[in-house]
């Protein structure tokens, strides 16, 4: 029970700093979204600890596992546009096959770059 409450605060804590950068953005008139200048924020939070990654660890891990849930909603309103898929399906299907394959390099590159910086950093004397 205690881990639940636990997670439940955590995202309760994202959920909200997510609705302030969007209030921040909508102050300042900036020209991008306030879930970019939120990801960035939370960023130097958290390399400065101001923030410490156990605050948010547990309901970051399940918003993660629970990610395919967050999907099914837009996946079922595609299909309101079938007209468009007929018509330019190939192109969409073209797009979002491309985004995925720079999703994964540029993953893979920034796992491979920490990984170094890991082992370099633990092979120090």
């Amino acid at each position: 029970m205690q881990k639940a409450l636990n997670i439940i605060a955590q995202i309760a804590l994202l959920i909200i700093f997510s609705w302030a950068m969007n209030l921040l953005i909508a102050w300042l008139h900036l020209p991008i979204p306030g879930s970019i200048l939120g990801m960035l924020v939370l960023f130097v939070l958290l390399q400065t600890k101001i923030v410490r990654s156990e605050w948010l660890e547990a309901g970051s891990n399940w918003l993660i596992a629970e990610l395919l849930l967050f999907f099914v909603s837009p996946a079922v309103g595609i299909i309101g546009y079938r007209q468009l898929l007929v018509s330019d399906g190939w192109r969409i299907a073209l797009i979002v096959a491309l985004g995925t394959i720079v999703v994964m390099m540029s993953s893979g590159w920034v796992a491979q770059a920490i990984a170094a910086a890991r082992r370099k950093e633990s092979a120090r004397p």
